[in-house]
């Protein structure tokens, strides 16, 4: 028996973080293809530069996703078009620093604890209770292979996307009977500005991370999740972990320093 992939102009589609990197490019991705997109973020004037591109097939709001009231609000706000959400790309996130634990700036933990934790789980729950009455949807986390494979200065990064991972995987299970699917895409290394931002602006050191080798691009990663999203009804891609082929496991670290 066959099964028909999903019609793209079915999908009503809110991305957060759509300001730059994954979020915009799983934007232009659905908008392209017929769906109706909601992107969110807190650099409005990116917004607006992407509405004009994609037109009536996207609606902007201004948004922090840390804010569970304001999220809430965002949802049961929309305009008809844009209101029977099903699918949800809860792509904002970010890293800061890669320095040893004993140093780190305090602040830095606490704000990727709130943005990658909190405001996942808050997009996730202002969302959900319409597509299960709905009895239709599909959960995008958007993970890291670093939420399975530590690396020196990964600590609460690396944390807060072992967290992701196993919420959507407790997510799969609450969500059994349901209709609404789950999935966890666990990108590797991916050329955008999430190390800009995690280096804080250094452009030297942001760079230094893809010297010669060749990332992802976010177009790949969008991709992948859009293939996930128009899969027949019947098929869930539970975790998807995608590296780029110049990209692999590193040996075990060894301290050789010993006396």
């Amino acid at each position: 028996m066959s099964y028909a992939m999903l019609d793209p102009k079915s999908l009503v589609v809110l991305v957060t973080g759509a300001t730059s990197g994954f979020g915009e490019a799983i934007a232009r991705r659905f908008a392209g293809a017929g769906s109706r997109v909601v992107g969110t973020g807190r650099r409005v004037e990116r917004l607006e530069k992407l509405k004009a591109e994609l037109g009536d097939a996207l609606h902007i709001a201004e948004h922090d996703v840390r804010d569970y009231d304001a999220t809430v609000k965002l949802v049961e706000g929309l305009p008809e078009p844009f209101k029977g959400i099903n699918v949800v790309a809860a792509n904002a996130g970010l890293a800061l620093g890669l320095g040893p634990a004993e140093t780190v700036d305090i602040d830095d933990w606490r704000t990727m604890i709130d943005t990658n934790i909190t405001g996942f789980v808050s997009t996730v729950r202002a969302t959900l209770p319409g597509m299960v009455e709905r009895g239709q949807g599909h959960v995008f986390g958007l993970g890291s292979v670093a939420g399975d494979y530590p690396y020196p200065g990964g600590n609460t990064y690396g944390g807060t996307k072992a967290f992701v991972k196993q919420f959507c995987l407790a997510l799969r299970a609450d969500m059994l009977g349901k209709n609404v699917r789950v999935t966890n895409i666990e990108p590797g290394m991916v050329e955008t500005e999430f190390s800009l931002v995690r280096f804080k602006g250094d452009e030297g050191k942001a760079s230094n991370v893809y010297d010669n080798m060749r990332g992802m691009s976010a177009e790949d990663v969008a991709e992948t999740i859009f293939w996930c999203a128009t899969l027949p009804a019947h098929v869930n891609i539970n975790r998807l972990q995608v590296m780029p082929t110049d990209q692999a496991f590193s040996p075990f670290a060894v301290h050789r320093g010993a006396s």
